[in-house]
């Protein structure tokens, strides 16, 4: 079993470093481009030892130049000295310049891949339904747009490169060496096979681990952003000791992921280390002996200690390479993993347009729920006249704000129709339905920004004048003119606006933006009393000549409405205004009248 795990994350790593290759072609001849100039450059470092072997040998010849004991001046021929010096500050320079070539390119390659990565990961983020948010932490994802992309960034530009780098001085420096004396040659790689070995079998066994850490650090990243934004509730709640075990249990899978990774990969530097080690000291003992028995010069031996070095140093570079790897893998799984859920369908085919619209509404036997095995809203069926402000009230799960989503397009339905104007509303394209509706939800949603472009939000040709109405219809544009800056105001997190506040400018986004439905969600569930007479009374200047979908606990708001739908387990139950289902003192009249006896 153990084994068959670890053949499958195997080849999981694969097909991810397929997608990635896949997805990274449109730069791969430059990326290519770039892996052979680095290359060229651990070639041209290659070629030094070879030179330095050369100078090493003139020198050698012209020391045993002696008359009475004393050196003769020019026995050394340092002519050719120092035109093997020129070669070698050509290869080491012309090492260099390719060197700096090659990160130039990957640099700006790996940059462009990365944002290409965040843009595509953004655009995924408006395809994905509701219904993957629903089931999804917001942590996890932004851990994907954030860790997960800057790893993949990070790795191709440092890892790629340096893998190349280290193979093409490992080939180069092994035919190097057998070119220069193949007895030395088989010396240092028999040393050096046994640190390959070991590399390669922690390799196999830490992938897993990196795998894990990716995972937790979404996990993570999710339960912190969870608990920060509800921060006020757990603390009422005396949940920070139930929170903090959460926390310290995902920190500690984190953790356990996280050092064995880490342990074993970093095990691969100090075997490497002992490996070259152990190589200088072989080479260094049988080199001595063939120069004894005058099978090679000490130029050959001098050449062998730095080839044995470019030998076992690129598999210390490949060992790193190859973690970061590993932990690009990971990322990268993640990463397509998210591009990979299933979208929302494609409507480009949708050329009818809604246009000019009414306002009137039906709903056809529509059934729905968001999974198959637990229907939420069974045949639903009703009919609002243009203008008209329609309530949905009922208890807490019946099915009031779904209703609202399944107008809006947030959900597909299961069966059954909604239609606008007579037209259904999945014939047309989802931003063409949401162009209809003005919203005003009970969560507030404020973004950082001027007051003004917060209200403007996403409108286009919204004059100041437009602006300064709305907020006077809300009873905001006296609090506004107190603010140092007015509507130009920056709301932050330093902003000190009330809950009632924000909800306000949500309000008078929804004027400005003169839509001809309207859906209020307990708009004004989160004012006092006081707030909620003048919000109500902008509302009902605001819902004249709209269709408007008004869901309210608070049935003392919706009294005024022209047709009241009660909701009870999915199903209307009743339907008619406030004073029809009062007096026939069914569901609706339950309802109403237990609010009046709590408050009592």
């Amino acid at each position: 079993m153990k084994r068959h795990s670890e053949s499958k994350q195997q080849n999981n790593t694969i097909h991810v470093w397929g997608q990635l290759i896949q997805y990274c072609k449109q730069y791969m001849p430059v990326v290519i481009l770039a892996l052979v100039v680095a290359a060229l450059s651990s070639a041209l470092q290659i070629l030094g030892p070879d030179q330095l072997k050369n100078i090493t040998n003139e020198i050698s010849r012209g020391l045993p130049a002696l008359v009475d004991d004393v050196p003769i001046l020019g026995a050394i021929n340092m002519e050719a000295v120092v035109h093997t010096a020129l070669i070698l500050v050509f290869l080491y320079a012309g090492a260099a310049l390719f060197s700096v070539l090659e990160n130039y390119i990957m640099a700006t390659v790996t940059a462009k891949i990365s944002q290409g990565l965040r843009t595509d990961i953004s655009k995924k983020i408006n395809r994905l339904p509701l219904k993957y948010f629903d089931q999804t932490s917001y942590g996890d994802v932004l851990s994907r747009v954030t860790n997960d992309t800057d790893t993949i960034g990070q790795t191709l530009n440092q890892s790629v490169d340096t893998a190349v780098r280290a193979v093409t001085m490992f080939l180069g420096s092994l035919i190097m060496m057998l070119y220069t004396n193949w007895i030395m040659a088989l010396t240092a790689v028999f040393t050096t096979f046994i640190g390959f070995a070991l590399m390669l079998l922690i390799m196999s066994r830490s992938q897993k681990y990196f795998v894990a850490q990716q995972k937790s650090l979404g996990d993570i990243n999710g339960h912190i952003e969870e608990i920060y934004s509800g921060h006020n509730v757990v603390k009422a709640y005396n949940g920070g000791v139930a929170a903090k075990q959460v926390f310290e249990g995902i920190n500690e899978s984190l953790y356990e992921s996280g050092w064995k990774s880490q342990f074993l990969s970093g095990l691969m530097t100090p075997i490497m280390s002992f490996i070259g080690n152990f190589g200088y000291v072989a080479v260094c003992v049988v080199g001595a002996v063939l120069a004894m028995k005058g099978s090679i010069s000490f130029g050959v031996i001098v050449a062998f200690m730095m080839y044995v070095r470019m030998f076992t140093q690129p598999l210390s570079q490949f060992a790193q390479a190859a973690q970061n790897l590993q932990r690009t893998a990971a990322a990268g799984q993640r990463v397509f993993e998210f591009l990979g859920e299933e979208e929302m369908k494609e409507e480009n085919e949708k050329v009818k347009q809604l246009e000019r619209v009414k306002g009137n509404v039906e709903f056809q036997h529509v059934h729905f729920g968001y999974s198959k095995d637990k229907i939420i809203v069974n045949d639903f069926s009703a009919s609002v006249k243009a203008g008209q402000k329609i309530a949905i009230v009922g208890p807490t799960g019946a099915g009031k704000t779904t209703m609202v989503n399944l107008l809006m397009r947030f959900y597909e339905l299961d069966s059954g129709q909604i239609l606008l104007d007579g037209v259904p509303l999945d014939q047309v394209t989802r931003e063409n339905v949401h162009e209809q509706f003005c919203m005003v939800l009970q969560d507030t949603w404020l973004f950082e920004g001027t007051i003004k472009e917060n209200i403007v939000y996403s409108q286009q040709g919204v004059t100041d004048e437009a602006v300064e109405a709305a907020c006077k219809e809300v009873g905001l544009h006296h609090f506004i003119q107190t603010l140092p800056d007015g509507y130009d105001t920056i709301l932050n997190d330093k902003a000190n606006l009330s809950q009632g506040q924000k909800q306000l400018i949500t309000i008078a986004r929804a004027m400005v933006q003169d839509a001809p439905l309207l859906i209020l969600d307990e708009a004004t569930s989160s004012v006092d009393t006081r707030t909620e007479r003048i919000v109500q009374e902008a509302m009902d200047k605001l819902t004249q000549g709209r269709t408007s979908f008004v869901i309210a606990h608070r049935l003392s708001t919706i009294r005024n409405a022209d047709m009241i739908l009660v909701m009870r387990d999915g199903d209307i139950v009743e339907s008619g205004d406030h004073d029809q289902l009062i007096a026939k003192g069914g569901f609706y009249a339950d309802l109403y009248n237990s609010q009046f006896e709590q408050i009592s």
